[in-house]
């Protein structure tokens, strides 16, 4: 695992030409004295990253190496922060800082006591088990929600395999009862989640039969949603998971499809495009994470980047 690897060189010359404006609106959002990073190489398929600021550390889920990896800001250093990971995928923090985590080998949601205990917020539905928990946002009410596709159970890979017991809902659970409530039905393997910076508004992936990111308005104080409303047809793309930043944009992991694709895309909150950060691989699932949470934080494929960027992510993690 390096800084490096013999197939990738940073750009030498700034503006970085890797990071391209699609739309005027963009133009702000670039640090023209920036360019794209490599934090570290040599995994199997990166995914849910996630920021402690506390330690200044960066964290990711390499799942088919069964085990969540660990970058440290000040020093550079990258090892090992847990292992065996039960297949973790997507991860979060609550809003008391502790590790949220979506496993596929538990067919789980899990959460990360501040002694390292791990407790069990979700692991079945009316008496079934979960299929296999993907990615996860906590709201600031504190309620849990997770979405629940079959990926993790379709193979060995990334997991078990197993046969699905439940459809592939979203689910939130209830912060004071622990109440799991589905409160999305009818979805093919939904994928990335995330609130508006408002959280007036739930976004959120649907993997097939095309990948689209649809919006729904968030009501009844907070917990139903309506008014279903494709937000992006990500065709040709590949949309896996997201961030928002403090003006409503989505910062996209983004790619399958072919190199011009691969990277992060990044949509205003209209729906339209107006940049893309091209990388080498396809990137998975963002974060944003730095002191001032405008160091943009990319798990992608076997490697992991950064940006910084002129914008802040969202308050939560």
């Amino acid at each position: 695992m390096t800084g490096e690897s013999t197939d990738w060189r940073p750009a030498s010359r700034y503006p970085d030409a890797a990071i391209e404006i699609l739309d005027a609106r963009f133009e702000r959002y670039r640090i023209k004295a920036s360019r794209i990073e490599r934090l570290a190489t040599g995994f199997r398929w990166c995914e849910g990253p996630v920021w402690f600021g506390d330690s200044r550390t960066f964290v990711w889920s390499d799942i088919p190496n069964n085990r969540m990896m660990r970058w440290d800001e000040e020093t550079g250093a990258v090892g090992v922060f847990r292992k065996p990971s039960n297949y973790a995928n997507g991860n979060t923090r609550d809003r008391q800082g502790r590790l949220v985590t979506c496993e596929h080998g538990g067919r789980r949601v899990t959460r990360t006591e501040y002694d390292g205990t791990i407790t069990v917020i979700a692991d079945g539905y009316r008496g079934s088990p979960l299929n296999s928990p993907n990615d996860v946002v906590v709201k600031s009410d504190g309620s849990i929600w997770f979405t629940d596709p079959s990926f993790g159970i379709s193979g060995h890979y990334e997991g078990h395999l197993a046969t699905p017991e439940l459809p592939t809902n979203v689910y939130r659970v209830e912060p004071a009862t622990r109440e799991i409530v589905s409160v999305l039905e009818g979805l093919v393997n939904p994928n990335g989640l995330a609130f508006s910076p408002d959280e007036k508004v739930l976004y959120e992936v649907e993997c097939a039969p095309n990948r689209t990111i649809h919006a729904y308005d968030v009501v009844d104080d907070g917990r139903g949603l309506r008014n279903r409303r494709i937000l992006i047809e990500a065709s040709p793309g590949t949309p896996d998971g997201f961030r928002v930043d403090m003006d409503g944009n989505l910062w996209c992991g983004w790619g399958m499809g072919s190199e011009a694709l691969d990277g992060v895309r990044i949509f205003a909150p209209d729906g339209k495009p107006i940049g893309h950060i091209h990388l080498p691989e396809r990137c998975a699932n963002v974060c944003f994470g730095g002191e001032k949470r405008n160091r943009l934080l990319m798990a992608a494929s076997q490697s992991v980047y950064s940006l910084y960027v002129n914008t802040q992510g969202a308050p939560y993690f």
